[in-house]
């Protein structure tokens, strides 16, 4: 074979393996996010999860995590989800960290540690994720892991009162009922600086 055709054929059987590699990957994905699949066959949903979380996916570390925590096509393992929790929170997935908080707070994998919890909580909540706006909200209100803070607490819950989606009305709800209670024991000087906080806040 002519070094022309060589350079030909490794030209060729370099592009099949990046389609075919595309492929797989692409249904991975597609297997690793469907919900019906995980419920159908959640040994295939996890395999393609873990064949993603390997190379790096957050999304994918995500679901493996969840997949650990309620034992779904691999056995339960707390310390399995927290370390699948946590590489995917490292790279900044939003629910990632609320959960490695929720995991810290309740000390599920991991020795309860209230200061853990209040970071990871905090990492969420200034992406916009709203559960984890609430819990902190909820930690500076009865000082857990953080100094208490009213007005902390309040500009939290007012955020989730504002910013919630139509389907965390009961989400919502809890917020409005919490930085009312709130409001009704802080100065009006505080309730301006918690209103103040919540409307310059931004997603970071």
């Amino acid at each position: 074979m002519s070094g022309r055709a060589a350079m030909k054929l490794r030209f060729i059987l370099a592009v099949f393996i990046v389609l075919v590699s595309t492929h797989v990957r692409a249904a991975d994905v597609e297997d690793c996010v469907d919900k019906a699949l995980v419920k159908k066959d959640p040994t295939r949903a996890a395999a393609a999860c873990r064949r993603l979380a390997d190379q790096g996916d957050a999304r994918a570390q995500y679901n493996l995590g969840v997949m650990y925590a309620k034992g779904r096509g691999v056995t339960k393992d707390w310390a399995e989800a927290m370390k699948w929790y946590r590489r995917a929170a490292d790279l900044g997935y939003a629910e990632a960290q609320h959960y490695l908080g929720f995991m810290y707070s309740l000390g599920l994998g991991v020795t309860q540690d209230s200061t853990e919890a209040a970071k990871w909580y905090r990492k969420a909540a200034d992406q916009g994720h709203t559960t984890a706006q609430s819990n902190l909200g909820h930690m500076y209100k009865k000082g857990e892991g953080v100094q208490q803070d009213t007005v902390q607490a309040h500009m939290w819950y007012n955020l989730v009162a504002t910013r919630a989606l139509a389907s965390e009305t009961v989400l919502r709800d809890l917020a409005v009922k919490t930085r009312n209670l709130l409001a009704a024991k802080m100065t009006p000087a505080q309730i301006a600086e918690a209103q103040k906080l919540a409307r310059e806040w931004t997603p970071k």
